[in-house]
């Protein structure tokens, strides 16, 4: 994927990640998911945590995260604008929005490529 002028791609696919509410998001889950490292993902969650984008819970050891209110708006932001950009360059490939499913390839052709 490109680098995208407007976001940085990382962060934007965990905010628009977090969209997906039919799992519990964990840190190390979301670093996973978005191709990232979970040293990337806590310290940009802590950020976002104290702008109110997200909220995290303890379970345990285990710290959960969700979007805010003002979060899923964030979200559908990030999301409006890869959705716009798609849409007046005309190829998904220049301003394709970022997803968690987006990197699974890329990670699975790497351990192919490895072995």
């Amino acid at each position: 994927m490109p680098k995208s002028i407007l976001l940085m791609d990382k962060q934007a696919m965990v905010i628009v990640a977090l969209k997906d509410q039919t799992q519990n998001w964990y840190i190390s889950s979301l670093a996973k998911a978005t191709g990232t490292t979970y040293v990337h993902a806590c310290n940009f969650l802590a950020e976002c945590e104290k702008l109110g984008i997200v909220q995290s819970e303890m379970h345990g050891k285990l710290k959960t995260v969700k979007l805010t209110e003002k979060g899923a708006q964030v979200a559908d932001y990030i999301s409006g604008i890869y959705a716009v950009t798609k849409a007046q360059n005309g190829t998904a490939a220049q301003a394709k929005e970022p997803t968690a499913k987006d990197n699974k390839p890329k990670q699975e052709e790497k351990k192919t490529q490895t072995t």
